[in-house]
C-alpha cells in the first residue's frame, strides 16, 4: 500500500501489511487557483513516475485508488498499463463546475465501486460504478449511562442529544445550536453534546458555533467535549445522536456506528443516510437543514424511551448485518476478480 505517513501506516504495518509512505497528490479546496492547479500538476507527474516505477518493480497487476480526490493511481495505471479501480467516496454536488469535466476523468477507470446509491447515481447508469457499502469500521457500544456522563461531566438527568464528527461547515453542528434554540428542545433543558474537532487551520468554524449559541441564548446547553478517542463513552452518554448533514453525505461514519450501537438516531434525509437510516424502523430521518425538524423529532423520542430503545436495537441489528466487514472484503475481491478477468 502507498500512503502518506500517519496512524494508519502504523495500524496497517501491525495487520503486516506492505507500505510505501510517500506523499500523494490530493485534490483540496485549497489549490483552487491557476497557481494551486500548478502546484497539484507537478504533484501528479511526481506520483506518476514514482508509482508507475513501483508498480512495473514489484509487479503489481492492479491498482486500486481508495478515494476519487488521489490522482496518482489513475496516471500510474495508464502509464504501466495495469487495471485501474477508482473507489468514490465523495458526492460533488457542491461543485457542479467542476463535476462533469471530473466525471470524465473517473470514468477512464476500469470499475468505479461507490460507497452508497447516492454516490453511485452521479454516473447515470455507468455500469462501471457499483455500489458496496464500507464494512463497519469499529464494534460500537454504549458504555454505560452514568459512567458515560460522569466521564464527560454532564448533567447525569438532562436529556442529551449529541453530534459526532469534525466540526465542519456542513455537518450540521449550527443545526443542532439553533434546534436547541427551538421550543421543543429549549423547554425540555437539552444538552447539546459536540463531540469533535474541526480540521487543523480551520478552527474559526468552531468558533462560529460557538458564537451562534451565545446569540441564540443556548451557550450555557452546548458542551464542546473535543476529539473523543473512546466513542462508546459518547453513545452511552446520548439519549439521541443526530446526524444533521446540511449537504449530501456519502456514508457518514457517524451514522453507521451510532446505530450500530444501539443509538436512537435522527438524520438528513438526503446523501446516503437514507441507506443507512430505515425512517420509522432503525431511527428517523428529517430535512435537511431544518432545525425545527430536529428539534421536533429529537423531541419526540426524548419524550419515549421505549420507541428509543426499539429504534436502537433495530438499527443495530441491520447495520451489523449490511456493513458487516466480510461483506466488504468478499465485494471488493470478487470486483478484483472480475477487472483481472
Amino acid at each position: 500500500m502507498a500512503l502518506p505517513a500517519g496512524e494508519l501506516a502504523d495500524v496497517l504495518r501491525l495487520h503486516g501489511a506492505e507500505v510505501v509512505e510517500r506523499p500523494l497528490a490530493v485534490i483540496r479546496r485549497g489549490l483552487a487557483s491557476a497557481a494551486g492547479a500548478a502546484a497539484l500538476a507537478r504533484l501528479l507527474a511526481r506520483d506518476a513516475a514514482a508509482l508507475t516505477s513501483l508498480v512495473r518493480r514489484r509487479r503489481v497487476a492492479l491498482i486500486h485508488s481508495n478515494t476519487s480526490v488521489v490522482l496518482g493511481g489513475g496516471a500510474a495505471a495508464g502509464l504501466a498499463r495495469v487495471p485501474h479501480v477508482w473507489h468514490v467516496r465523495e458526492i460533488y454536488v457542491r461543485h457542479p463546475r467542476m463535476w462533469p469535466a471530473y466525471r470524465r476523468l473517473l470514468r477512464t477507470a476500469a470499475a468505479l465501486p461507490c460507497v452508497s446509491r447516492a454516490t453511485a447515481a452521479q454516473f447515470a447508469g455507468d455500469r462501471r460504478a457499483r455500489v458496496i457499502y464500507d464494512g463497519l469500521a469499529i464494534d460500537a457500544r454504549r458504555a454505560p449511562r452514568a459512567a458515560a456522563r460522569r466521564a464527560l461531566g454532564l448533567d447525569p438527568e438532562a436529556p442529551v442529544v449529541a453530534v459526532l464528527g469534525r466540526i465542519s461547515d456542513w455537518k450540521g453542528q449550527d443545526v443542532l445550536v439553533r434546534a436547541l434554540a427551538a421550543p421543543p428542545l429549549r423547554n425540555r433543558g437539552v444538552i447539546g453534546l459536540l463531540a469533535g474537532e474541526p480540521w487543523p487551520g480551520a478552527e474559526e468554524r468552531l468558533e462560529r458555533v460557538v458564537s451562534l449559541a451565545r446569540e441564540l441564548g443556548v451557550g450555557d446547553r452546548l458542551q464542546i467535549a473535543g476529539f473523543v478517542a473512546d466513542v462508546d463513552t459518547v453513545y452511552g452518554a446520548a439519549d439521541v445522536v443526530a446526524v444533521p448533514s446540511t449537504a449530501p453525505d456519502p456514508l457518514p461514519n457517524a451514522a453507521i456506528e451510532a446505530a450500530a450501537a444501539g443509538c436512537a438516531v435522527v438524520a438528513s434525509a438526503h446523501g446516503g443516510l437514507p441507506e443507512i437510516i430505515d425512517d420509522g424502523r432503525t431511527g428517523r430521518l428529517c430535512a435537511p437543514g431544518d432545525a425545527d425538524a430536529l428539534a421536533r423529532i429529537a423531541g419526540e423520542l426524548l419524550d419515549d424511551a421505549a420507541m428509543r430503545d426499539r429504534l436502537g436495537s433495530a438499527a443495530a441489528a441491520d447495520v451489523r448485518a449490511r456493513f458487516a466487514p466480510r461483506s466488504c472484503r468478499q465485494a471488493i475481491q470478487s470486483l478484483y476478480d472480475e477487472v483481472r478477468a
